[in-house]
């Protein structure tokens, strides 16, 4: 009897060790967790007071730049600073606000809104070039976060409809029912080769990116109108979202290659390479593909360390892509062909949440994290881009800002602390429009 006592105590003994041992390497890794969470919101509170301009000249209110030499409100930058600033607060949702009116009080009379702002007027680049499709769901976040729709007057309403309308005017090819971008410059992702720059290749592609984009902006234009009280709105918006993602999975997905590509406008060939425009459906989880099909699309592709995984975040090119590199581009064009993106990782990261991946997503906030925390150490401030096999900061490089002195980059690098808040914190996912 006594020395069966002994055996059970001795197990006993060695089952609480364990739990013991594993609650202590729990509690280590959450104390890493938040010293990592709180120095990023140390560096980064005093880093993103360089991005929020006040109001001046042809700019009405307080306006959102990348900062380091740009001067500029741009479409998209604005957008993603302007998310990151109303996930740390509703207060701070008035930028996201702000960034909606500034670029709406610039829409001409046919709905034409320019893709950058100065404080003298719209900076015209690219040609005619249109802002990216973001001010619609700009809107309809800002407004959730406030929960206040009411600053969405029927003449802030009338420019939002006004400014849909111009891009189905001019970006809509009526053969493919889908919308395309005249040239990489108009898309943000300036080099891409999924795209074309070829002045002797001019024609558009149909994106897999801007019809993404497009579908967000007709569902947040439904829900706008739904708070509104315009339901004829509302069955017209929420049509348009239906039709479009309709015809995204007819031509953009290829269910051979489990994947979204692009094709060419003008003989509809897809253009079978894995970028980052491949993967922005997913931000929108089952809307588009379900559960199994993202799943597979996401460990064939972002998860393969042979194509878009690497070892300091999630390439902008796969790595078996001819052009691939991670050279310090930023002069006519930036690079997008192999180097991290943090906005880019940003919807990396809500593709991974939404299809399950929370630890290779959680993952991917800290990766991210260690990777700026080291260039603002190093540099006082961070870059636009990173090195996707060393972690090396790019561009802008000394040489390559203003007056040859490096000024940094802040923009929307700053979401790596909402992904750290969603990983870590519980934060809901800013991009969501549920």
């Amino acid at each position: 009897m006594g020395k069966l006592i002994k055996v059970v105590a001795f197990f006993i003994l060695i089952l609480f060790s364990g739990f013991g041992y594993g609650q202590t390497q729990k509690a280590i890794n959450i104390q890493n967790q938040d010293a990592l969470l709180q120095k990023i919101q140390s560096k980064f509170s005093a880093l993103q007071v360089q991005s929020i301009r006040p109001a001046e000249g042809y700019i009405k209110y307080d306006y959102l730049i990348p900062a380091g030499f740009y001067k500029q409100m741009w479409d998209w930058d604005g957008f993603f600073i302007g998310c990151h600033l109303a996930s740390e607060s509703k207060e701070n949702a008035k930028y996201l606000k702000w960034w909606v009116l500034n670029f709406a009080n610039s829409a001409d009379s046919t709905g034409y809104v320019p893709g950058c702002i100065t404080i003298r007027g719209p900076r015209p680049i690219f040609g005619k070039f249109a802002m990216k499709p973001f001010l619609s769901q700009g809107a309809f976040l800002a407004s959730k976060r406030m929960n206040d729709f009411s600053w969405i007057t029927p003449a802030v309403y009338q420019e939002l409809k006004n400014v849909l309308s111009y891009r189905e005017q001019t970006q809509y090819d009526k053969k493919y029912h889908l919308f395309f971008w005249d040239n990489g410059g108009e898309s943000g992702a300036d080099n891409s080769v999924v795209l074309t720059n070829d002045k002797n290749d001019p024609d558009a592609i149909i994106g897999v990116d801007i019809n993404t984009f497009q579908y967000r902006e007709y569902v947040s234009m439904s829900k706008i109108a739904a708070r509104l009280g315009r339901m004829s709105d509302v069955s017209m918006y929420k049509a348009k979202a239906s039709e479009l993602k309709n015809d995204m999975m007819k031509y953009l997905w290829f269910s051979k290659d489990h994947s979204f590509f692009n094709i060419r406008r003008d003989k509809g060939k897809a253009i079978k390479r894995v970028s980052y425009s491949n993967f922005v459906p997913l931000i929108e989880g089952s809307q588009f593909l379900s559960e199994k099909e993202g799943r597979e699309m996401i460990k064939k592709y972002l998860l393969n360390k042979e194509y878009m995984n690497a070892p300091f975040g999630f390439r902008s090119l796969s790595k078996q892509d001819v052009g691939y590199n991670n050279k310090a581009i930023i002069d006519p064009y930036s690079n997008w062909q192999g180097p991290i993106w943090i906005n880019a990782n940003y919807l990396y990261y809500t593709a991974l949440k939404k299809y399950g991946f929370n630890q290779e997503a959680n993952e991917l906030s800290s990766i991210l994290a260690k990777v700026v925390l080291k260039d603002i150490e190093s540099c006082g401030s961070m870059h636009e881009d990173y090195n996707a096999d060393t972690g090396e900061p790019l561009s802008p490089t000394a040489a390559q800002s203003e007056n040859g002195i490096f000024t940094g980059f802040v923009g929307w690098n700053l979401l790596v602390e909402n992904m750290l808040e969603e990983s870590y914190k519980g934060k809901p996912l800013m991009l969501d429009l549920n």
